[in-house]
């Protein structure tokens, strides 16, 4: 998922999405541990993802506490 793509979700959307982004983190690892993983990129984009998830949180946190 793009950068763009996240900042023009809500609050609540994100927080969800780092959610499901966690959730499907540890089923890939786990797939991975157990030998059922196809594409262990997967591990890095969604590694990544959960990243870019949570820089956009944190730079609305920021934004929003400057405008106070």
């Amino acid at each position: 998922m793009k950068a763009s793509e996240l900042w023009e979700l809500s609050v609540q959307e994100l927080e969800q999405k780092l959610a499901d982004l966690t959730q499907e983190f540890f089923n890939l690892r786990f797939q991975h541990a157990t030998d059922q993983l196809e594409n262990p990129m997967r591990l890095t984009q969604t590694k990544r993802d959960i990243a870019r998830t949570k820089t956009i949180m944190r730079e609305r946190q920021i934004a929003s506490s400057r405008e106070s």
